[in-house]
């Protein structure tokens, strides 16, 4: 499922110092230890529709490494917003990526961030939000948020880190999105990333209540 480049998976120099800025900055809002690998970027961009206009929104961008895989399959009619709440990493972002819509704030208010921006739906939302380190409150809301958004066509992807997987707190977010969504699909592991990870395919959200 996920085409493995090797050296290619490895991110740029200014990246990894952006990341590590951030990590100092924010401790405790940063979940990884490195950006996402090229093979975990194409893995969640997959969901991006390949033509018309749709309107994609990523959560939790950091450096850019989904955003380039991201605009790799977007259509030129499309639209790509990354919502970020580090505002070192937004200003990054504008510098490396002037054509990203960079949204500043926090995903727990995704609809009013959008609405500011007369976007009421989308069709797919990518995420590399840290969500082990959101208390089960932090996750619902957001993924409420997503839920509300989506077309009935569109697709939510996230991630999750191999090695975490035995652990209460993830098998707790596995439910959480099977709460959330009809169906949640498992990927293949992507093992040249740092940690090896996994994603989320996620569809269908579940009426309200």
């Amino acid at each position: 499922m996920v085409a493995e480049s090797g050296a290619a998976d490895r991110p740029s120099r200014g990246a990894r110092r952006a990341f590590l800025r951030a990590a100092v900055r924010r401790p405790a809002a940063v979940g990884a230890v490195a950006p996402s690998s090229v093979g975990l970027a194409e893995l969640l961009a997959s969901v991006v529709p390949r033509s018309g206009g749709p309107v994609v929104v990523e959560l939790g961008p950091g450096t850019g490494a989904v955003s380039a895989a991201i605009d790799r399959r977007l259509p030129e009619a499309g639209r790509h917003l990354a919502v970020e709440l580090d505002p070192g990493m937004c200003e990054y972002l504008r510098r490396t990526r002037p054509t990203l819509e960079v949204v500043p704030g926090d995903a727990r208010q995704l609809s009013a961030l959008l609405a500011e921006r007369g976007v009421g739906r989308v069709d797919a939302v990518v995420s590399g939000l840290p969500w082990a380190l959101f208390d089960p409150a932090t996750q619902a809301s957001i993924l409420g948020e997503v839920a509300r958004l989506l077309a009935p066509a569109g697709a939510f992807t996230t991630f999750a880190y191999l090695h975490g997987m035995p652990l209460h707190a993830a098998r707790r977010f596995r439910r959480t999105l099977a709460d959330t969504f009809d169906e949640v699909v498992v990927s293949k592991t992507v093992w040249r990333n740092l940690p090896p990870a996994f994603g989320y395919v996620c569809r269908r959200p579940h009426p309200p209540g």
